[in-house]
């Protein structure tokens, strides 16, 4: 009896220590399985720095906005090269922040609020307050501010707005405590006398000498045997050079050519010239490349030299309805027509007002209401006026909706031909994909001979029976491989291996493959050897790919840089083999043509070598020798100096020093605005090197 009260005491307890254990358990092996992310909190979070978290979606919230603004400043499309700068950048963003918000709040750096007002509503408010508010001259406008924190204070202010304007004062902030750190950083560095006059010294002082060099390349390559100890005691006189910022894997490849064969472009080019005849009857141009046409372009007016060159040495001299092609181009077959051509003005000068469709309760009322505004602008109420009014344009409208002068082809195709067509004070109606337009031309500027041209395209693409044909090979390939015989086979199949060497994590393109990013995460999951397991499509290539080489985080060992040493090494190999011999010719020795007569070589004279441009004529910059012959006595023969080109003996024959430095304040600002200029980067590299930096961008991009 005493133990069944016992449990029926402590049964809910003990229920609950059983479904905790089980639950524990479950997500124990749903940890396993995933790599541990569940504790580490990595499945959200792109990375770390000294334990602060990155989160996935802040990174992804600015990176798109970083996207979206490349695309409107450059108007390019983004290639995988782009897109990896782009991410690039914004994770040094994200980095910098960090860093340097941890050192601003151990010095207890803020912006108080008298600060916080005077940089947005002072007398110099801050540079990016000007850059907002801007008048039609181009130059800061007060009122415009004033009257946009008046908006901000009033009742019908957009909550969008105020939360985006909100945002944009903690940016001006955060950027004011930072340039607040830089400051302190370079108000705190001195120069002082001393350093101005070795400054100075070195830039002016001379050297007068002599020398004799045995070149490394005297000695054949196949004369130098290394050894372990060669390679060991290079590497451990330069450890700190093997210093590795971030992991890199380098990786081997085969490829297999999937471009269009004989066959498809064959193919393609049949499916064009069964257009011409079409496109030369047809009275639609424009709709005939609508439906026929890869790329489906707006016909416009173009002047000389607009055309692709083929197009524009013909067009101008043919006659309307005259069909060129079917001809191969950038990828693609293509047939043009002359639709028309006219003598027409270069450039317009207009202003607008622009409707909003969707605002105005569709495009009929839209234009409906353009309409009415013709008719009073026609009556005589002021353009500027109405635009003011009116318009959403509101770039435009702060110059009375005047859109400065235009060529063609720099805006959109509807509006252009509108207005490009019309005559000087025509007042039109026009409706675009922006919405509907009161246009009216105000200048129309030279006249040239224009041609409107419509091309239709068909991109030669190779056929599926190709693709597949390639891929079979691609795949047999990748079948027939084992660990030890990738070499083997890709020589039996007559491919050539092909190395991407030192690739990091969030790499998008490798050697020959310029969207190899799956690849590079492939390699980034596997071990040292590992072939890949499957075939990848990397634009009209399929590849099989084996990490060939990893390279941790860290100092590098011996083994990992051996490869890359192994030059160095030879040098520094050959180098004491020349040393050897010019110290055996220095050996009673009087002067440096006994040495250069007795070690093979000649004497060269130098003058007026200076210590800051420690360059030898007809060589190269050898630092280690000109420092050397600066810190000599002269008429005394140097002992073996073993520099970038070869082994060197030198004698100095006389220093012409420079007049007497008596004010060294301009020294003083030179050496320090090039110490200022190079302190934030120098900072920021020391802040990251000292960090603790977890970067999980490969798992995410």
């Amino acid at each position: 009896m005493g133990i069944m009260s016992f449990l029926r005491e402590r049964m809910g307890k003990i229920l609950a220590g059983v479904i905790g254990l089980a639950l524990f358990a479950f997500i124990v092996g749903e940890v396993v399985q995933s790599g541990g992310a569940f504790f580490r909190g990595d499945v959200n979070n792109i990375g770390q720095v000294n334990g602060e978290n990155i989160p996935y979606v802040k990174f992804s919230e600015r990176l798109e906005q970083s996207t979206q603004q490349f695309k409107q400043q450059s108007g390019q499309s983004l290639t995988p090269q782009i897109t990896n700068y782009i991410q690039e950048t914004t994770w040094n963003q994200f980095l910098t922040e960090l860093l340097l918000n941890k050192e601003i709040n151990k010095l207890g750096l803020i912006v108080g609020p008298d600060e916080r007002q005077a940089m947005i509503s002072g007398n110099n408010p801050d540079p990016q307050i000007q850059r907002q508010f801007v008048g039609a001259d181009g130059q800061y406008d007060k009122t415009k501010r004033d009257q946009f924190l008046n908006y901000l204070q009033s009742p019908k202010v957009d909550p969008t707005q105020l939360k985006a304007w909100a945002d944009f004062v903690i940016q001006l902030e955060e950027a004011k405590k930072q340039q607040k750190y830089m400051a302190l950083v370079t108000n705190g560095l001195y120069v002082n006398s001393l350093d101005a006059q070795d400054d100075y010294i070195a830039k002016n002082k001379l050297a007068n000498f002599k020398y004799t060099v045995l070149n490394y390349a005297s000695i054949p390559d196949a004369n130098v045997k290394l050894t372990d100890a060669d390679y060991s005691t290079y590497y451990n006189e330069h450890k700190s050079e093997f210093k590795n910022p971030q992991e890199l894997r380098s990786f081997e490849y085969v490829s297999f050519n999937a471009a269009p064969s004989t066959a498809d472009t064959a193919a393609v080019k049949a499916q064009v010239d069964k257009l011409v005849t079409d496109f030369k009857a047809t009275n639609n141009d424009s709709l005939f490349v609508q439906i026929n046409s890869e790329t489906k372009a707006q016909l416009a007016y173009m002047k000389k030299g607009q055309l692709e060159p083929r197009l524009d040495s013909v067009m101008f001299s043919a006659d309307k309805g005259f069909i060129y092609g079917p001809y191969l181009s950038n990828g693609s077959f293509k047939v043009a027509k002359l639709v028309d051509a006219k003598i027409g003005p270069d450039s317009v000068k207009a202003r607008h007002i622009l409707l909003n469709p969707t605002t105005e309760g569709g495009v009929d009322r839209a234009v409906a209401k353009a309409d009415s505004l013709k008719k009073l602008i026609a009556a005589g109420r002021p353009f500027a006026e109405l635009a003011k009014n009116f318009s959403v344009d509101k770039v435009a409208n702060e110059k009375g909706g005047d859109l400065g002068t235009y060529g063609r082809n720099t805006m959109d195709p509807v509006f252009e031909a509108a207005t490009f067509d019309a005559k000087v004070g025509d007042i039109k109606v026009v409706t675009t994909q922006f919405g509907v337009h009161i246009v009216q031309i105000l200048d129309q500027k030279g006249s040239s001979k224009v041609v409107k041209v419509a091309v239709v395209d068909k991109p030669l693409l190779p056929s599926t029976k190709t693709t597949a044909a390639v891929y079979a090979k691609a795949q047999a390939f990748l079948s027939s491989l084992t660990p030890e015989n990738f070499d083997a086979q890709a020589k039996k199949a007559g491919l050539t291996i092909k190395n991407a060497e030192d690739v990091n994590a969030t790499a998008a393109s490798a050697l020959g493959l310029d969207n190899a990013r799956e690849v590079v995460k492939w390699a980034f999951k596997s071990e040292k050897g590992t072939f890949s397991d499957q075939v990848f499509s990397v634009g009209d290539q399929y590849v099989v790919a084996r990490v060939s080489a990893i390279k941790p985080k860290g100092v590098l060992p011996l083994d990992v840089v051996k490869k890359q040493i192994e030059p160095m090494v030879r040098i520094q190999v050959k180098g004491k083999q020349l040393t050897d011999k010019l110290q055996a010719a220095l050996n009673g020795a009087s002067g440096i043509d006994q040495v250069a007569q007795k070690a093979g070589s000649t004497v060269v004279p130098l003058q007026n070598i200076v210590f800051a441009n420690p360059v030898i004529p007809g060589a190269t910059a050898e630092y280690k020798v000109i420092g050397t012959v600066f810190g000599s006595q002269p008429n005394k023969l140097s002992k073996p100096v073993a520099g970038q080109q070869g082994v060197y003996v030198f004698t100095l024959d006389s220093f012409t020093n420079p007049a007497q430095l008596t004010n060294n304040v301009r020294e003083k600002q030179q050496i320090g605005q090039a110490l200022a200029q190079r302190s934030q980067g120098q900072v920021l590299d020391a802040l990251k090197d000292k960090a603790n930096v977890k970067d999980n961008r490969a798992k995410f991009l």
